[in-house]
């Protein structure tokens, strides 16, 4: 069984400062993994489909998913779904299980209403800035409240997810000699350039 106390030490050095939203991807990872029965990944036997968006609050929440479960950018296997939402569908490829785990409303309403919202990230604070005697409590309320408390998780269910194959084709751009994947490739004046170049 996947605890997410374990990573919490871990995912805060990953992610640069103390917030609830981390830790909240931690315990939502967490659930997930458990409910599928699955280890955290090292290479792409998970995916993760997160309904965040950009540039709304609580998308710290992603790299707590990250950290936990080993589905990374890097390896593309965390994908935003952009619906402004915090929900994670969590897919065993090997055998197309998943489950949806979502904070619970309730949950992220009362973190939104703690002086580290209000008095501080809403005017503008930078959460490294935020004093540690005001978020430390919303972090250790995240990570010992009991699942049911604070997230819902589905029924594992069946989930036919298509992976698009990998690229392995590549060239060097003939304008600006950086390497460029062949599918992004474009052809100016006869010659085969990157985007960028194509664009000047």
């Amino acid at each position: 069984m996947i605890q997410a106390s374990d990573w919490l030490e871990f995912g805060q050095k990953f992610h640069g400062h103390k917030c609830p939203a981390m830790p909240m991807g931690l315990r939502a990872g967490a659930a997930a993994l458990n409910a599928l029965g699955v280890e955290r990944t090292g290479d792409s036997a998970l995916v993760a489909l997160v309904d965040l968006g950009e540039d709304h609050c609580a998308t710290c929440y992603a790299d707590g998913i990250q950290v936990i479960t080993g589905c990374t950018f890097g390896k593309g296997n965390i994908k935003k779904t952009h619906k402004g939402k915090w929900a994670l569908t969590l897919i065993d490829k090997k055998t197309g299980r998943a489950v949806r785990v979502t904070p619970k409303a309730e949950a992220m309403l009362a973190n939104k209403n703690t002086s580290f919202f209000k008095d501080y990230r809403e005017k503008g604070v930078p959460p490294t800035q935020v004093p540690d005697e005001v978020v430390e409590p919303l972090v250790q309320k995240v990570m010992s409240a009991p699942d049911e408390m604070i997230l819902d998780i589905s029924e594992v269910f069946e989930y036919d997810y298509q992976e698009p194959p990998h690229s392995f084709n590549s060239f060097v751009c003939e304008s600006c000699g950086e390497m460029v994947v062949e599918e992004y490739g474009r052809i100016k004046n006869g010659k085969a350039v990157c985007i960028d170049c194509q664009k000047k």
